[in-house]
């Protein structure tokens, strides 16, 4: 159970020397694994959406088929590792053979390891976990998701808002559920000078699986 919440225990304050020695050889640790199993996996593309999304939804039908078509143009799949659209996405992938990758934390609800994985990572840190997930991908694909995508979201356009990552493709799939994003961004973000009309270019909306292809295989 103590493993369970390295995270909270973590981010509760200060704590002896001793404690924060021991919590930097686990971190240490953790890059290790990530490192150690993810440097060699090739061209890839992470998908990120909800672990509530059920196998009848159309969004884990899309995401799947998404994972077929990456598989298909020779990319490996990545995703957090857990059910819903992580499961969807990589099912797409090893079905066509592809590299099929899960990044899993182990969370009080939701996240269990799906069987659709032939390469698998559990890590103890959610900060570790997502710096995995962008330094092994050269794009992301966003399905619709929670808290936890939007987090990744915006992370990732941060990184390359700052030029921290370059030529690294954000795109959200799904235009009813991500409509009213754009609008907040256009009328409130760049109304009141908190982004640059360039930042509107850092991510694409589409339904089009074959665009999100396309835009991948270009970069």
């Amino acid at each position: 159970m103590i493993k369970r919440y390295k995270d909270k225990h973590l981010l509760k304050g200060p704590h002896g020397w001793l404690h924060d020695m021991k919590r930097i050889l686990e971190i240490m640790w953790d890059f290790y694994k990530g490192f150690h199993k993810l440097r060699n996996i090739g061209p890839c593309v992470t998908v990120f959406g909800s672990a509530r999304i059920k196998p009848t939804n159309q969004f884990y039908q899309l995401a799947r088929q998404i994972g077929q078509r990456l598989g298909q143009e020779g990319h490996a799949v990545m995703t957090g590792g857990g059910p819903g659209i992580m499961e969807a996405a990589n099912r797409g992938a090893a079905e066509v053979g592809a590299t099929s990758v899960g990044c899993n934390i182990i969370l009080p609800h939701e996240q269990i390891l799906n069987p659709y994985t032939n390469i698998n990572i559990s890590f103890d840190y959610f900060f570790i976990r997502k710096v995995m997930l962008v330094k092994y991908s050269k794009a992301f694909i966003l399905l619709p998701g929670g808290f936890g995508t939007l987090d990744e979201m915006f992370e990732t356009l941060t990184l390359i808002q700052t030029h921290t990552i370059k030529n690294f493709p954000v795109i959200a799939v799904g235009t009813e559920y991500w409509k009213e994003l754009t609008p907040f961004i256009e009328k409130t973000m760049l109304k009141q000078g908190t982004i640059d009309r360039n930042d509107m270019n850092l991510i694409t909306v589409t339904d089009d699986i074959e665009q999100v292809i396309n835009i991948i295989c270009a970069c």
